[in-house]
């Protein structure tokens, strides 16, 4: 059978395939009103920060690396925000991911004075906990049920996270 009429055969199949498969990678990142994972972290400094200390908190949960560029570019926006809403029951926790250098991720910590807790996932757990993270930078936030109500695989939308979080504040006011 000639190649041109293979293509003209089979071409909407692989359209309608295609498409399938986006809408379900789509859907896939979606994670709304899923309850977040109960997992216990270590920060850089050796703190523990168990589950238990973020009830009734809004989280946010930024996935990043020090080789990736989006990471670094969105990092300023996650001071800005943990400054501005940390007397709301708001805390950012950053996760280094386990392929990072442990000198890399220390020496950003303590140039950028990153006012979070920040952890280096170095077995992965955090990340699988979170449905197998790979990609980042990948943010979750998190409101004060555990549940969580936005996922952004790539740079946060800024303002649309800030209404989520003003939001939340409100809920509990």
């Amino acid at each position: 059978m000639p190649r041109k009429h293979l293509m003209k055969r089979y071409l909407p199949r692989l359209i309608a395939i295609a498409t399938v498969i986006t809408i379900a990678g789509y859907l896939l990142f979606q994670t709304p009103n899923k309850q977040a994972p109960d997992i216990q972290l270590t920060s850089i400094q050796g703190q523990n920060l168990n589950p238990s200390a973020l009830k009734n908190q809004i989280v946010l949960v930024n996935f990043w690396a020090t080789s990736c560029t989006g990471c670094i570019k969105e990092m300023p926006e996650l001071i800005k925000l943990q400054e501005k809403y940390k007397n709301n029951n708001y805390k950012t926790i950053a996760i280094a991911m386990d392929y990072d250098n442990p000198e890399y991720i220390a020496n950003y910590v303590k140039e950028k004075k990153l006012p979070f807790f920040t952890q280096h996932d170095i077995n992965g757990k955090a990340a699988k906990a979170f449905g197998d993270v790979a990609l980042t930078p990948s943010t979750f936030l998190i409101n004060k049920d555990s549940k969580i109500i936005k996922k952004y695989v790539g740079l946060i939308n800024i303002q649309e996270i800030e209404i989520l979080i003003e939001n939340e504040i409100k809920k509990s006011m």
